[in-house]
């Protein structure tokens, strides 16, 4: 693994991770709310097997990148072509989970020229997406940030840096009571042993420089993401859980009727979490093919 932090256009600095094959083809990562792009090593090795070198990132604000107030979801598509640019790369493909997912998508519809194909796991929709309640069916901790979103900005870092604390002070085998109400049996089981740890490195990470990064998500996600869905031209893949407690399945079956040819897979058995665990070969592999 090798890491640096690359310049972008405007003169902020993105932390960029630069994993798997180092010869394969590059797919993009975009991790969740809040995240760092600190990759797990069993992951990395499914990339490596499918010929795929991973590129991931600190999204503005987490981790070791420089805050971006008030940016949109949009925004993202320039940092990765000057992310491309700097690493010699001209073509990619695209994948982000949970609040990684509109991020992802927004490479297809504003990066098309050099993104050829993007994946989106529990992906929320636009806030004001028509016909839904973005919140019906979320855990009460989610209710609870939200709430604080369209509060304001006081009360939502308010609530982030309480939360964020809870999170730095537990252990991995902890993360699963403090995220309790978001976390059906089947995310349960798989937040346990190397998974947990690596996902509290991925926090503690996330989260070292404060709560800007995880504030500048949760606003972006209540403002327009400077695209629609039916923009994305280049193919699609989306999954979502029927038992997800944070990004709720209604949000995946918005989303897989206005993406224009998206292959979209509405899974029963699933949550949040594991279809990242479960299916991760599989959905690099479709990736793989659509070079």
């Amino acid at each position: 693994m090798s890491e640096r932090d690359v310049a972008l256009r405007d003169g902020r600095t993105l932390h960029v991770y630069d994993e798997g094959d180092p010869d394969g083809l590059v797919v993009v990562e975009h991790h969740g709310t809040p995240g760092s792009g600190l990759g797990f090593p069993p992951d990395l090795e499914l990339a490596r097997e499918r010929g795929l070198r991973v590129i991931a990132y600190d999204r503005a604000g987490y981790g070791g990148s420089t805050p971006n107030p008030g940016r949109a979801v949009a925004d993202i598509a320039a940092d990765v072509e000057d992310v491309l640019d700097e690493l010699g790369v001209d073509r990619c493909v695209s994948l982000g989970g949970s609040g990684g997912g509109p991020h992802s998508l927004a490479l297809g519809a504003r990066l098309a020229d050099r993104c050829v194909a993007v994946a989106a796991v529990a992906c929320p929709t636009p806030w004001d997406a028509e016909g839904i309640d973005p919140m019906a069916g979320m855990g009460e901790q989610n209710v609870e940030e939200f709430t604080a979103v369209l509060t304001g900005p006081e009360a939502l870092e308010a609530y982030l840096v309480t939360v964020a604390a809870e999170l730095a002070a537990a252990t991995p085998e902890q993360l699963r009571d403090v995220l309790v109400t978001l976390l059906p049996p089947v995310d349960r089981e798989v937040l346990t042993g190397d998974r947990a740890v690596h996902a509290k490195r991925r926090l503690d990470r996330a989260i070292a420089p404060g709560i800007g990064g995880w504030r500048d998500d949760d606003l972006a996600f209540v403002e327009a993401w400077g695209f629609e869905p039916a923009e994305i031209r280049v193919p699609s893949l989306l999954w979502q859980g029927v038992q997800d407690k944070m990004v709720p399945v209604a949000h995946g079956r918005w989303l897989a009727e206005r993406i224009p040819g998206v292959e979209a897979h509405i899974s029963e058995p699933d949550g949040h979490l594991s279809i990242a665990v479960g299916r991760l070969g599989e959905i690099y592999g479709w990736l793989r093919e659509r070079f």
